[in-house]
């Protein structure tokens, strides 16, 4: 079946609502409006407001009410309406719903997944555009994943509403739109993929790409040109983004000796440095050039006409495979 992006997540939300009674989504707008990119489109109009609840503008609120009910027994799926507007819900994120389990010492679980529009790509204005994901990979308790293809964006929100620990599942915006063939019963029959396995896109020898989320396509397309100018590089999703699975990144780069990170977040304390640490640990002998990391600029978002200069694009990404080649 071709499905979107938002319209795989609209039938994760679907079928996990219609399997488990406890499962309850919570959102500005996400009921009768659909959500403002429509991925909650017509759920509540077929489950009702009791399982699809419009929330005040007030993202501390919705966090904190879908935490109690996760206390309590249910499983929420929160929507934070973009990525900028979750700060206000920083304090109960890594204060409350990451430390409840480690403070009871495992006796009390919240089951509560937090989905979040993120990146950038769709011209959107201040606070529309953010990569807010490496505070959150940060907290120890909270699991972090971001899926880069319909198959995934089902799979994996399937998966986090059954987990019992608290998941922040962001989801790239400008992908949204994407159109992918997904066989949703095959998903549900077979499931191999562990939530937080990285996937090889695609083979190389020569470098590899570690990328997630909205970049996973570019990477992609760097790693097409790079072929016909005679390059073989290897492209991994990492789809979780904590705990992060360096066994896949490292077996790639035994094999190629070559190490990027692409994200569209700030370098900066980016979710590169960690892979580019911990890789360096792991694969020093194996190690043919420094890992590079390619990013957004260590600068607040900038306006719409800007983005494209400021977004990680293939260019870029294959001036670090030059860069990387050449050591």
């Amino acid at each position: 079946m071709k499905t979107t992006f938002a319209g795989a997540i609209n039938m994760g939300l679907r079928r996990a609502i219609e399997d488990d009674p406890k499962v309850v989504l919570m959102g500005e707008d996400i009921g009768r409006l659909g959500g403002v990119f429509r991925v909650t489109d017509t759920l509540q109009k077929d489950f009702g407001n009791n399982r699809v609840i419009d929330t005040p503008l007030a993202e501390s609120g919705i966090v904190g009410t879908a935490f109690g009910m996760a206390l309590r027994g249910l499983r929420p799926v929160c929507e934070i309406q973009f990525d900028g507007f979750v700060y206000p819900a920083f304090d109960q994120i890594v204060c409350q719903v990451a430390k409840i389990h480690y403070r009871t010492k495992g006796k009390v679980v919240a089951p509560l997944t937090i989905r979040i529009p993120f990146g950038g790509g769709i011209g959107s204005v201040e606070h529309h555009s953010e990569s807010p994901e490496a505070y959150f990979a940060h907290t120890a308790g909270l699991r972090v994943v971001s899926p880069s293809t319909p198959a995934d964006a089902y799979l994996m929100i399937r998966q986090a509403i059954s987990l019992d620990d608290p998941v922040i599942f962001f989801e790239p915006k400008r992908r949204y739109w994407d159109k992918a063939d997904v066989d949703f019963d095959r998903l549900d029959r077979e499931a191999d993929l562990a939530l937080h396995q990285a996937r090889v896109r695609a083979e190389g020898a020569d470098a590899t790409l570690v990328a997630y989320g909205g970049t996973v396509a570019t990477a992609l397309t760097a790693a097409e040109i790079a072929a016909a100018e005679g390059h073989s590089l290897e492209v991994i999703d990492l789809r979780s983004l904590a705990p992060i699975d360096y066994d896949t990144i490292e077996a790639s780069v035994r094999k190629t000796g070559r190490l990027i990170v692409v994200h569209e977040a700030p370098v900066s304390g980016g979710l590169g440095a960690e892979i580019a640490a911990r890789i360096t640990e792991r694969c020093f002998y194996h190690l043919e050039a420094p890992v590079l990391r390619v990013g957004g600029f260590d600068i607040p978002y900038p306006p719409a006409k800007l983005e494209r200069h400021h977004l990680p694009d293939p260019d870029r990404i294959l001036a670090a495979v030059d860069r990387t080649l050449a050591a």
